[in-house]
Protein backbone atom coordinates (compact mmCIF):
# COMPACT_ATOMS: atom_id res chain seq x y z
CA UNK A 1 0.00 0.00 0.00
CA UNK A 2 1.13 3.55 -0.63
CA UNK A 3 -0.02 6.18 1.42
CA UNK A 4 -0.29 9.41 -0.73
CA UNK A 5 -1.40 12.82 1.45
CA UNK A 6 -2.42 10.95 4.44
CA UNK A 7 -4.93 8.48 2.40
CA UNK A 8 -4.61 5.00 1.19
CA UNK A 9 -4.03 5.02 -2.81
CA UNK A 10 -4.25 2.80 -5.70
CA UNK A 11 -0.43 3.19 -6.52
CA UNK A 12 1.46 0.15 -5.81
CA UNK A 13 5.53 -0.51 -5.85
CA UNK A 14 6.53 -0.08 -9.40
CA UNK A 15 4.75 3.09 -10.04
CA UNK A 16 6.02 6.78 -10.52
CA UNK A 17 6.14 10.12 -8.62
CA UNK A 18 4.88 11.10 -12.14
CA UNK A 19 1.67 9.09 -11.97
CA UNK A 20 0.86 10.14 -8.07
CA UNK A 21 0.64 13.72 -9.24
CA UNK A 22 -1.87 12.16 -12.32
CA UNK A 23 -3.95 10.81 -9.78
CA UNK A 24 -4.42 14.23 -7.96
CA UNK A 25 -5.23 15.56 -10.78
CA UNK A 26 -1.61 17.81 -11.43
CA UNK A 27 0.27 18.36 -14.30
CA UNK A 28 4.56 17.33 -14.12
CA UNK A 29 4.96 20.80 -15.70
CA UNK A 30 2.57 22.55 -13.01
CA UNK A 31 4.55 25.42 -10.95
CA UNK A 32 4.59 25.44 -7.59
CA UNK A 33 4.71 21.85 -6.53
CA UNK A 34 6.76 19.80 -4.19
CA UNK A 35 7.53 16.08 -3.94
CA UNK A 36 8.57 14.05 -0.87
CA UNK A 37 9.03 10.31 -0.51
CA UNK A 38 9.41 8.90 2.76
CA UNK A 39 10.52 12.47 4.02
CA UNK A 40 12.99 13.20 1.44
CA UNK A 41 12.33 15.34 -0.94
CA UNK A 42 12.55 14.07 -4.86
CA UNK A 43 13.41 16.61 -7.39
CA UNK A 44 11.15 17.18 -10.23
CA UNK A 45 13.61 15.73 -12.98
CA UNK A 46 13.60 12.13 -11.41
CA UNK A 47 9.43 12.42 -10.74
CA UNK A 48 9.34 10.27 -14.63
CA UNK A 49 11.66 7.67 -13.36
CA UNK A 50 11.65 7.54 -9.27
CA UNK A 51 9.47 4.31 -8.19
CA UNK A 52 7.98 3.85 -5.16
CA UNK A 53 8.15 0.96 -2.79
CA UNK A 54 5.17 -0.83 -0.86
CA UNK A 55 4.80 1.33 1.87
CA UNK A 56 5.91 4.51 0.69
CA UNK A 57 4.34 7.71 2.27
CA UNK A 58 4.23 10.38 -0.94
CA UNK A 59 3.11 14.04 0.12
CA UNK A 60 2.91 16.30 -2.38
CA UNK A 61 2.95 20.30 -1.62
CA UNK A 62 1.09 22.84 -3.83
CA UNK A 63 1.81 26.47 -3.05
CA UNK A 64 -0.79 29.04 -2.65
CA UNK A 65 -1.17 32.63 -3.01
CA UNK A 66 -2.68 34.62 -0.40
CA UNK A 67 -2.14 34.91 3.12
Amino acid sequence: MITLNGHRSDLGAGDTVAEALERLGLELQARGVAVAVDGEVVPRAAWQSFALAEGSRVEVLTAMQGG
